[in-house]
């Protein structure tokens, strides 16, 4: 995710809001929870050629060309710009074995290796790069061999399918091949999710085994947002990834590691930062802007984490950060229990919500803020600390009533947002998961919002996910279900192994950072079906009518 600088608030905190005493323990917490990763070795299945297609993903598709054997066993000086498929999306170490074909080596060997989530990141030129983000994400190695027969493994970590490798510098006196090219795979994920009913779709299966191997993949020593970029541990992904793993790997053990570390990560004044880092030692992203939505979702997921495992002494141990989250909730209040979004920005907080230039976040902040702060004091009251956030039952209620008497516009049926009175999937989705409307006034919302035409559509998975649970909340079971076929289902009909950071049918291209080859294409925010076809398997696992 790209990240604006600016002065936080903590820079100028003079005390420590957690002694470090309390830091240390978490921190300690976490890394007697780092879980051992599981090496898989990994073989390429074929070659295939890259070709224009203009009904595939993204203008290019991949072919079968020739067995991996036919490569490994001719000169390689003939096949430069050979790419082989590993049939699979894989996170891990590479390793490539080169031998002497004939005569006797006089000089280096340079090649350059490209690898690909998808088949474009090995068909586009990487240069010019027009990106926002840096250019060292985008995953081309070059490798100067002096000595044959070598065997390399490439330092960086690497998240594939498909790999690319180019000829870049031979002598005319001799010869070389390509012998081996192995993968060692990593993840944390061991367990064996539950088998979906026999009743469940083949889309639906295949969606759900899609969603499945997006969170193996990202599931590393932290939930990371994508194994190929940015490679971190995010609040609002992991809010979706323990979801998900609920249901499915059930390996919460990972979400607890991730929630300590959060915590003796925080700010000096307490709030969280949106994202950290594990290595070389655990360290927050200093100076980035605070992110408010995402330091809220916190507050959730040490809930739902409470309630997934019984687990109370974690969730009494980091009830401190939950209660210090709500501290900000009146910040930027108006006089009408309105949250000023405007004002919020202006001084250096991050409004994400979704990623979409054009979206007033007005009113999807309010239903946010709402929502955590119901579900902190249902945590509050599992943990018998009602009176530590007594303010809370108050501020809902004016709160609710706000975003009633001011979002909501009767003549159109819909929540509005800011002062253009934009109407948004965001806005809409948000106030109804908050239960600011109840269900028979939310199933009304909800059919206006897709009579809009104008409305603000949600820009990639990490919201249409809200906006597929505002469905479900509301009753429209299968109007969630639709949307689950036709979004989810779309990438996976255009080949996707493993759910994408971005995904407009209407623009494949889109990218939020300028150079789509640098997008995510396993990402975790993108894995949640698996979270709606598990928990709720008589709306996703059952046949239609």
């Amino acid at each position: 995710m790209l990240l604006l600088l600016f002065v936080l608030p903590s820079a100028i905190y003079s005390q420590d809001f957690y002694d470090n005493t309390q830091r240390e323990k978490w921190l300690k917490i976490a890394k007697d929870n780092t879980p051992a990763l599981v090496e898989t070795i990994k073989k390429p299945v074929g070659a295939v050629k890259i070709i224009a297609d203009a009904n595939a993903f993204q203008g290019y598709k991949a072919i079968s060309s020739q067995s991996v054997s036919e490569v490994y066993k001719k000169s390689f000086k003939q096949q430069s710009g050979t790419v082989l498929d590993f049939g699979q999306h894989l996170t891990g170490h590479v390793t490539i074995t080169i031998n002497t074909l004939n005569s006797v080596q006089d000089a280096p060997l340079r090649f350059k290796l490209t690898f690909g989530e998808v088949p474009a990141e090995v068909a586009v030129p990487f240069d010019p790069y027009t990106g926002g983000l840096s250019r060292a994400w985008l995953q081309d190695e070059i490798i100067t061999v002096m000595e044959l027969p070598a065997t390399i493994t490439i330092p960086r970590r690497l998240a594939f399918r498909y790999v690319k490798i180019d000829v870049l510098g031979s002598s005319p006196y001799f010869d070389f091949t390509i012998n081996d090219l192995t993968c060692v795979g990593t993840t944390s994920a061991v367990n064996t999710p539950d088998a979906l009913a026999s009743s469940t779709s083949a889309l639906m299966a295949q969606i759900d085994a899609v969603g499945l191997t997006t969170l193996k993949e990202c599931m590393q020593t932290v939930f990371e947002d994508g194994p190929k970029r940015d490679r971190r541990l995010w609040i609002g992904d992991l809010y979706l990834q323990a979801q998900a793993n609920t249901y499915s790997y059930k390996q919460h053990d990972l979400t607890k590691r991730c929630l300590y570390l959060l915590a003796g990560l925080a700010q000096k004044d307490g709030f969280l930062y949106c994202n950290v880092f594990e290595s070389p030692q655990p360290h927050a992203q200093i100076g980035s802007p605070f992110l408010f939505d995402y330091a809220l979702l916190y507050n959730v997921l040490l809930k739902d984490y409470l309630e997934a495992t019984g687990d109370k002494q974690t969730a009494i141990d980091l009830w401190p950060v939950a209660k210090r989250q709500m501290d900000n909730i009146t910040t930027y209040l108006n006089s009408n229990n309105i949250f000023d979004a405007e004002k919020a920005a202006k001084n250096g907080w991050w409004l994400f919500v979704d990623w979409n230039d054009k979206l007033d976040r007005q009113a999807a902040l309010q239903g946010i803020m709402i929502f955590s702060m119901k579900q902190t004091l249902a945590l509050a009251k599992r943990l018998n600390k009602e009176k530590e956030v007594s303010q809370l039952p108050g501020l809902i209620d004016k709160m609710s009533s706000a975003a009633l008497n001011t979002l909501y516009s009767k003549d159109q049926k819909l929540f509005v947002s800011g002062p253009t009175k934009q109407v948004s999937y965001a806005s809409q989705s948000w106030l109804i998961i908050a239960c600011v409307v109840k269900k028979k006034e939310a199933q009304t919302i909800l059919k206006s919002l897709q009579a809009s035409k104008n409305a603000i559509k949600p820009g990639g998975p990490y919201l249409y996910h809200y906006y597929v649970q505002a469905l479900i909340d509301s009753g429209l079971k299968e109007d969630a279900k639709k949307i689950v076929a036709e979004y989810w289902g779309g990438m996976v009909n255009k080949g996707a192994d493993t759910f994408w950071e971005v995904y407009d049918p209407s623009n494949e291209q889109l990218s939020p950072y300028n150079f789509y080859p640098v997008n995510s294409y396993c990402h975790a925010w993108s894995c949640t079906p698996i979270y709606f076809i598990r928990k709720y398997p008589e709306i996703f696992q059952a046949n239609s009518k």
